[in-house]
């Protein structure tokens, strides 16, 4: 087995999408880290301090301004009152939401991937494993190898799995090391809460906790790869099913930006719940920000993920090992 993974990622490594995506990554962590800067920049000229409760007080009334408006829906009004109560909450306990420093913008990076950016380019290696074997007229040669199908299949998806762990590894080495250059690469031990939940009557913070940024940063790092590892298992499925690679990477892509723009819109459909892109923000309950629909919860969406990755392997496998190659 351990010789097929290693073909395979052999294979990976000759195609120098690892490298490319290396490369994007680099870059938009680049641009994030000047927008930040700029932003932190503005922020000290128009209040003339840069202390985060001056910062955090004034995010307050521009929230408390944006509430007064009327031509805001029920639905926004809903998520600026629970950031509101948030803010309140972080300047009362006096703990810094946004302690400067690479280890906080890490942690704002992976939030803001984790459900578009970092599933792409999961995607862009999963969906050209199986079916790049068909375009290119392999996949012929590798089936006459005196190896079980499923065998093969595998080692295919424990390199998928490989790559999977390699991108995320490279988004955190990235962000903390580019971003470092500017803000510095201390804040590991600063405090941030985690533990807020969206009741019907607001914001419950009976279950906040008080943990160090680096215990923060892996729960985080752990749901972003659970997430990764599911997009990249249902492209691998797709990548079965569909023996063109476009075809495959162009019903993923549709499904990943049909769910972005779901989030926004689906809190009146309850059944979508259970479709996987809605589910793919698990970072947003570290936080504390409202579910897309009314009653979703961490356990909820883990589980829903986890009912699709088991339907995605197990299509793989049984359509792998017994559709006729011809």
């Amino acid at each position: 087995m351990h010789k097929l993974i290693q073909n395979e990622m052999l294979k990976l490594i000759a195609k120098k999408r690892l490298i490319v995506i290396a490369i994007i990554i680099g870059v938009l962590v680049m641009l994030f880290t000047y927008a930040q800067y700029k932003q932190i920049e503005t922020q000290r000229e128009k209040l003339g301090t840069s202390d985060w409760r001056t910062i955090l007080q004034q995010q307050i009334v521009d929230t408390t301004n944006r509430l007064s408006s009327s031509r805001i829906s029920d639905e926004w009004k809903k998520q600026l009152q629970i950031s509101l109560q948030q803010q309140q909450y972080y300047l009362e306990h006096d703990i810094n939401p946004s302690e400067p420093g690479a280890p906080t913008f890490m942690r704002i990076f992976l939030e803001n991937s984790i459900d578009l950016f970092i599933p792409l380019m999961v995607m862009v290696i999963a969906s050209d494993l199986v079916s790049s074997e068909h375009s290119l007229g392999t996949v012929k040669l590798l089936l006459t190898r005196p190896v079980k199908r499923w065998k093969i299949l595998l080692s295919k998806y424990i390199t998928l799995c490989l790559a999977v762990s390699l991108i995320i590894a490279i988004a955190g080495i990235l962000s903390y090391g580019i971003s470092g250059l500017v803000f510095g690469y201390k804040g590991w031990g600063a405090p941030i809460l985690t533990g807020f939940s969206v009741t019907e009557t607001g914001l419950n913070t009976s279950e906040v906790r008080l943990l160090s940024l680096w215990k923060f940063l892996l729960m985080d790092f752990g749901l972003v790869w659970f997430v990764a590892i599911v997009v990249g298992t249902l492209s691998f499925m797709l990548s079965v099913l569909i023996r063109s690679t476009a075809a495959g990477m162009g019903v993923m892509l549709a499904a990943l930006i049909s769910g972005a723009i779901l989030n926004n819109m689906v809190s009146s459909w309850k059944s979508a719940k259970f479709f996987f892109m809605v589910n793919l923000r698990l970072t947003d309950y570290m936080k504390g920000n409202a579910p897309p629909i009314e009653g979703m919860t961490l356990s909820f969406s883990l589980l829903t993920l986890l009912v699709w990755w088991a339907v995605a392997l197990m299509v793989s496998f049984m359509v792998f090992t017994k559709r006729d190659v011809y």
